[in-house]
């Protein structure tokens, strides 16, 4: 891939960019395992779905950017087995010496490869896949066609849940969403926009999940008390956007 990887710095702050002001990764240097952006944060609402202490054990994440979600994931949930696709080896060495990313085979398997072709050439199975991937021009390619979705659809465990980082999609998020709608049988939902523009999409198989949004929001502070990530204003942007009829989450 023809693109620069560059870090910067600001207030604190340590920015991944791929040759552009467009920022594809950040960490705060005195707290490296919080998630510093807001999409990033918006994506760990998918951990509020299913109400289950062995939720998740095992996670794939497409696209690893600055190691964000993946240090989340690893810190807070000690028992959960990730694997971190990324196809362009440079930037799991930026991840590696910029970003914290941790060296723990045992826990951690990052893998060099395109996402796409990673999850269709293996057969094993995730509660919890996270894809955010994009190319130097935030374009997502592949992994925003529908035979990935399905692929996705098809690695999930039983009762699996898939979030999506819609970012960067030219004429809006709608055609995605129902790409993945086709893909899930109608079962995908799409949060509000975040401030930065970023539209966070979910996904489910298995079970049908309802779960009243005051229960989200017991969730949601138990997550905020254990890790620092407070999700009750996306709780409540989702309750504004009338995407809870009757009080209730359903996917």
């Amino acid at each position: 891939m023809s693109f620069s990887i560059d870090i910067r710095e600001e207030a604190g702050v340590r920015t991944l960019h791929f040759g552009s002001d467009w920022i594809q990764g950040a960490m705060r240097i005195a707290r490296p395992w919080r998630l510093e952006l807001d999409y990033t944060q918006e994506m760990m609402v998918s951990l509020l779905l299913r109400n289950d202490a062995r939720f998740p054990r095992k996670v794939l994440l497409i696209g690893l950017g600055a190691a964000s979600l993946t240090k989340f994931l690893y810190r807070y949930y000690p028992l959960a087995k990730l694997t971190a696709v990324e196809i362009e080896p440079r930037v799991v060495a930026a991840a590696r010496q910029f970003f914290k990313l941790p060296d723990d085979p045992l826990r951690l398997n990052i893998v060099i490869a395109d996402g796409a072709q990673y999850i269709a050439g293996n057969d094993k199975t995730y509660d919890l896949i996270l894809v955010d991937g994009y190319d130097a021009d935030a374009r997502p390619g592949e992994l925003d066609m529908l035979p990935f979705y399905q692929m996705c659809r098809a690695r999930l465990s039983h009762n699996g849940v898939l979030a999506v980082n819609l970012l960067g999609r030219s004429r809006g998020h709608q055609a995605s969403l129902e790409r993945l709608k086709t893909a899930f049988d109608t079962r995908a939902l799409a949060l509000p926009p975040c401030d930065s523009g970023n539209v966070i999409a979910m996904a489910a198989s298995g079970e049908k999940i309802e779960i009243p949004v005051n229960e989200l929001k017991e969730q949601a502070l138990e997550l905020k008390e254990r890790t620092h990530l407070n999700l009750l204003p996306t709780l409540m942007r989702l309750e504004q956007a009338k995407s809870c009829p009757g009080g209730m989450l359903t996917i």
